[in-house]
């Protein structure tokens, strides 16, 4: 879990993302419980009810469950589903602004390619 916030993004958004990047590195697995809203408060020195507001956004997008006087576990398939968000998100945020600024300045296709496969910005 990350320790540091970014003042540049909602926290609750930094604590949905924080169970995301545990659940993709294999931190927690599905069916096992995250962290309770009171531990985020305090790992993070935040409100309790902005930690619930992170946790309820996982909950909105079926990446965690509550377990009836347990808590929220991941839910069984979060990874994927975490994983296609992501990739839908890579690409609207940066594969299609790519190709777009790439044919305002006339480069082709094949030319892209070559250029992301080397890293070379072909000055």
């Amino acid at each position: 879990m990350k320790a540091v916030l970014d003042d540049g993004k909602s926290i609750f958004l930094q604590i949905a993302e924080a169970v995301e990047d545990d659940i993709l590195a294999g931190a927690i697995a599905e069916e096992e419980l995250i962290p309770s809203t009171n531990q985020f408060a305090r790992h993070y020195a935040i409100n309790p009810a902005t930690a619930a507001k992170g946790v309820n956004l996982l909950v909105d997008e079926g990446i965690v469950y509550k377990k009836r006087g347990i808590g929220m576990s991941v839910k069984a398939g979060a990874k994927a589903l975490i994983l296609a968000k992501r990739r839908r998100a890579f690409y609207q945020n940066y594969v299609a602004s790519l190709v777009w600024e790439a044919a305002k300045l006339g480069i082709e296709k094949s030319e892209l390619i070559k250029m992301i496969e080397k890293g070379d910005s072909n000055d």
